[in-house]
């Protein structure tokens, strides 16, 4: 198994867990996290070796020593083949690893479909030649896979059994110190380093422009771990020291506390949707990367939540488009949604508990299933 970073981690640390049930002798290893360790996984390299993103340098930087991985474990399973190889995310390290084992006669599954939906539809002839079964977290991909040859499994998406249908605002808003009827703000700018380059500013200087028209409202950040620091600077650089609540992680805490949120376009949204929570999602990134990535879009929205609804439910400000007045007069409607245009939140609330019971699924028994079908096929 190979799993690439820490949301990897986790969907391997699961399946392994309803694997361990049918075949309780299991012997897994390869590249993984502390969840995959606490099934008994031996990591021959730690999943962050893999953890990079985008377009720019930090890959380019990193390309020799994640390709000269990529060879060694290659090498490696070709010494000693394994009964079968998963790989977790990570499409562009494991789709072309997958496909050399497979050219060898070793069994692929591919755990998460890559978003050859969203953009870079090319992927799907990588899918053809490199995997035998792919386990998909969405309802609608394994009918496009088919399309393609591709044999493909609905297993559901795991934060959907993590999150409660019902999230306890109170409880949480109690954990985070925040009073029952506060008016809250959530800001995610997102986990990795570019993000909170690109966005942490323009979030915080929308914050401050809804902190000058509505002195109530309370604004909570979840940062992710090594980012306390650069946040803290760019809420300063802002004139939003001590004005914004930032906390160690506890992401979901604070999507359980909130009114709304401001989020990164990522998998937060998806959480986002799970609570209930309406928001506005925002992403930017490099001018090449931006250009690149966008001339490859295949749909209208780039937020999960829309995505899967096919339907702009909640607004998106894209690049350019995602400017200080811009987030906040959107944040700023929601806001005053409770009270000004409660049928629209009713009806958003709606469409986020139909989508949450789509996706709560015994991920793990039905993802063990497929892999044990493709296995005895």
């Amino acid at each position: 198994m190979v799993a690439g970073e820490a949301s990897g981690d986790v969907l391997a640390g699961l399946l392994l867990q309803s694997l361990r049930v049918r075949w309780p002798g299991l012997q897994a290893a390869g590249i993984g996290g502390p969840q995959m360790g606490a099934q008994g996984f031996e990591a021959w390299w730690p999943h962050h070796k893999l953890a990079v993103h985008g377009f720019g340098w930090d890959v380019l930087l990193r390309y020799r020593e994640i390709v000269g991985i990529r060879n060694a474990l290659d090498r490696r399973l070709a010494a000693h083949p394994p009964g079968l190889f998963v790989g977790v995310d990570a499409p562009d390290f494991n789709l072309a690893l997958e496909a050399r084992l497979r050219a060898r006669g070793v069994k692929t599954v591919h755990f998460v479909c890559p978003s050859v939906w969203a953009w870079r539809a090319e992927r799907l002839r990588t899918l053809q030649r490199s995997v035998d079964h792919v386990l998909c977290l969405f309802p609608f991909e394994p009918a496009l896979l088919a399309q393609h040859g591709i044999a493909a499994t609905y297993v559901g998406h795991p934060l959907a059994q993590v999150i409660p249908l019902a999230p306890d605002r109170l409880a949480a808003r109690a954990h985070l110190g925040l009073a029952p009827d506060a008016q809250v703000l959530a800001l995610l700018p997102g986990s990795r380093l570019s993000e909170i380059k690109n966005l942490a500013g323009v979030f915080f200087r929308a914050a401050a422009r809804i902190a000058a028209q509505r002195a109530q409202v309370q604004f909570v950040l979840p940062a992710a771990p090594g980012m306390q620091e650069l946040i803290t600077q760019a809420a300063h650089e802002a004139g939003m020291a001590g004005r914004v609540q930032i906390v160690a992680g506890q992401s979901h805490q604070v999507l359980a506390a909130c009114d709304a949120t401001l989020i990164a376009s990522g998998t937060a949204t998806l959480e986002a949707a799970l609570f209930k929570r309406p928001m506005v999602i925002a992403y930017r990134m490099g001018t090449i990367a931006w250009q690149l990535m966008n001339r490859k879009r295949l749909q209208a929205w780039v937020g999960l939540p829309n995505i899967l609804c096919q339907d702009f439910v909640v607004p998106e400000f894209l690049q350019g488009a995602a400017t200080p007045d811009a987030l906040a007069g959107a944040c700023l409607r929601w806001l005053d949604a409770k009270t000004q245009n409660p049928v629209a939140l009713q009806r958003l609330e709606q469409r986020f508990s139909q989508l949450h019971q789509v996706l709560r699924q015994d991920t793990g028994a039905l993802a063990a299933q497929a892999i044990e079908n493709t296995l005895y096929a």
